[in-house]
């Protein structure tokens, strides 16, 4: 289990840092703009790709790096509290994208489908793999 959530950690970095490239791009049409509602350039440029002067990828790829190391050390109660905060985060972007911008980011629906799935086998992986109570006779 904790490959399956390293690679889609991975993924989730690789996918974060396109939204990245996407933020600092400055040459023509991000080629992402599929049509009126999908194009990353409008979406990573808009003042919502930024908390606090810190581009949201980057927080996104932060996270991403801590959720694969959290994998590695199987330390997947604390993964499931982490990735559970990530689909909270995904969702208020995805608001964002649907409500307030009218425009959806690929890279961004991507990231939400890896975090959802990181969430539901982490919690898999916190279930299964619960340490039994040590008993003191």
């Amino acid at each position: 289990m904790r490959y399956v959530l390293i690679l889609l950690a991975l993924a989730g970095i690789v996918v974060a840092s396109l939204a990245l490239r996407e933020h600092y791009r400055t040459e023509g049409d991000a080629p992402c703009s599929i049509n009126a509602h999908w194009d990353c350039g409008i979406v990573n440029k808009s003042p919502f790709a930024l908390i606090h002067g810190i581009p949201v990828a980057d927080i996104g790829i932060a996270g991403y790096l801590l959720l694969a190391i959290l994998a590695w050390g199987r330390s997947y109660r604390v993964m499931l509290a982490g990735t559970i905060f990530g689909v909270a985060f995904s969702l208020y972007l995805a608001h964002i994208e649907r409500d307030i911008l009218g425009v959806w980011c690929i890279y961004c629906v991507c990231s939400l489908v890896i975090i959802c799935l990181m969430a539901l086998l982490s919690l898999i992986a916190a279930i299964t793999n619960r340490q039994p109570a040590s008993s003191t006779s």
